[in-house]
Formats: C-alpha cells, sequence, structure tokens
C-alpha cells in the first residue's frame, strides 16, 4: 500500500503541534495590505493582522495559494511515490480548491485527491483528523476519500461574531444587517451551509447569550453528534473559548475537546473576540 500523505491550507486553523503530530503539511493563503502580501501563518500571525487593521484602517484582502504554489508543494511527495489528499476551504469562498487542481493536473499517474470541504477554519480540521484516524486503520486513499466526502454533509460550524463590522466590510453581509446588528447589541451566529456563510441566530445582549445558546443546541442534540471529538476556536477570545471548554467538560461528553485559534485569513472576515464551535453529526 501507497504511503498517504495529507495536505490542507491555512484556513484549516490547527495549531503547530497538531499538524505535526498528524504530519499534515499546509499551504497557506495570502494576506494583502496596500498591495503587499503575507504568507497566512507564514509571514504574519493573528495578533499583527489586527494591529495592522488598526494602524492602517483598513482591512486586508485575501487571496488562494496559486497553482504553482500547489505544484511546489506536492511535488516532492509525487516523486516518492505518496498518494495525497488535500481537503481545503470552500470553493464557495476561494479559488483556492481550483488552483489545487489545476496543480494535480500537471502531475501525470500521480494519485491525488481534492476535497472540497465546503466549510472553513475547523470544520476542515475536523476532516484532517477523521482523514488521519482513517489512515491509521489502513485504509486505502480511494477508500479515505469516499469516506470524508460523506462526512462533509454531516460537519456543523457555528461560529459567535462581537459585530458584523468585518463581516459587513469583507462583503459577507449587507449594509443593513450591519446596522440593525449593531444597533440592537446582536451577537449573530455564522453558520456554514452546502460550503457559503449564513447568518443564523441573532440573539441580543451580551455574548454569553449567544455562547449558552450553541452550548444547549449541542447539549439538546447530544444523541445525534459525533462524540469522539469537538473544536473550539477563537480569534483573540480565549476567555469565551475557556467557558465553552469547562462547561461541556462537566458534561463529559466529548471524548476529546481541542482548542485552536484562527488564523489569519479566517480572523480578517470574521474580526476580533469571535469563537467558533465545530463537531460531526452522525449519519
Amino acid at each position: 500500500m501507497n504511503n498517504i500523505k495529507l495536505f490542507s491550507d491555512s484556513t484549516c486553523d490547527l495549531s503547530i503541534d497538531i499538524l505535526n503530530k498528524y504530519d499534515i503539511s499546509i499551504i497557506p493563503l495570502y494576506v494583502v495590505f496596500n498591495e503587499k502580501s503575507f504568507k497566512d501563518g507564514v509571514d504574519i500571525k493573528t495578533k499583527e493582522l489586527y494591529n495592522k487593521v488598526d494602524e492602517l484602517n483598513a482591512l486586508p484582502k485575501t487571496s488562494a495559494p496559486s497553482p504553482r504554489d500547489f505544484y511546489d508543494a506536492f511535488k516532492p511527495f509525487v516523486e516518492r511515490g505518496d498518494d495525497i489528499i488535500y481537503i481545503g476551504l470552500s470553493s464557495e469562498l476561494s479559488s483556492t480548491i481550483q488552483n489545487a487542481k489545476l496543480a494535480a493536473e500537471e502531475f501525470e499517474d500521480a494519485n491525488i485527491h481534492i476535497i472540497d470541504s465546503k466549510n472553513l477554519s475547523a470544520g476542515i480540521g475536523l476532516l484532517l483528523l477523521k482523514a488521519n484516524d482513517l489512515i491509521h486503520l489502513g485504509m486505502s486513499s480511494d477508500k479515505i476519500v469516499d469516506e470524508i466526502n460523506n462526512t462533509i454533509p454531516m460537519i456543523r460550524t457555528s461560529f459567535i461574531v462581537d459585530t458584523f463590522d468585518f463581516l459587513y466590510k469583507g462583503g459577507r453581509c449587507n449594509s443593513i444587517q450591519s446596522l440593525v446588528g449593531g444597533f440592537f447589541k446582536v451577537k449573530p451566529i455564522i453558520k456554514v451551509s452546502e460550503g457559503k456563510i449564513i447568518l443564523g441566530q441573532k440573539p441580543r445582549g451580551k455574548k454569553k447569550k449567544a455562547l449558552d445558546l450553541v452550548l444547549s443546541h449541542i447539549l439538546k442534540n447530544k444523541n445525534h453528534i459525533d462524540l469522539d471529538r469537538i473544536i473550539i476556536g477563537e480569534s483573540i477570545s480565549l476567555e469565551d473559548s475557556l467557558y465553552l471548554k469547562n462547561k461541556l467538560e462537566k458534561n463529559n461528553l466529548f471524548k476529546e475537546i481541542i482548542l485552536i485559534e484562527a488564523g489569519c485569513v479566517i480572523s480578517s472576515h470574521c474580526g476580533k473576540n469571535t469563537t467558533g464551535i465545530y463537531y460531526i453529526e452522525n449519519k
């Protein structure tokens, strides 16, 4: 059986420790300030991103890795005969998947699988960790790809943002939503559906109310959730992540609770004080 090499992009938001532990290679997206490009997680970190936003009073643009970036990353593993599985950012949100496919077409006779996660951040991370589990069970790359594709519709991603500002400026919500959100102190719960970012519930008041709403949904539907792992993400919102983690630990539901920090691309769209919750529903 061929060795299988896992790839993703920087929007998966898994920590360096996790990526190293499971030998997952990352191809970074780009963050662009005033025509100057920075590789997400390599040339710029999340806190530096927010410092630049404050300094320039402007949000960055983001761009996908080029086909050449993917080609250069895949090449050494193709040459040593590995099968490659790449799980990347939703094609509804970026040209990343398209560029990965263009690069894969350059390799004749290579076994390269490009999987559209139809998700973002740790929604991708959950698929990567599941793929790693299946690799260690000795499953072939073709069967792993089938299993991951079957799992994609079961990924549940929710994140609570502090304001609509970054979503509005980044084109993810309209001006009316932004105005109403600010006026009524709404803490919107954003979801991912079929690869697109959509607006979910809009609880008013303190952010903890929105956190408790998401938490209550998880507890209520625990019999329909894969309890092997859940991921909690944050963008300069560690206190809220720890709040959720402690609540979940008290209920003793999940075998593994993973905390992550959102990278620059995700943070540039959601803003400071964002908290994400990611899990898999049962089939």
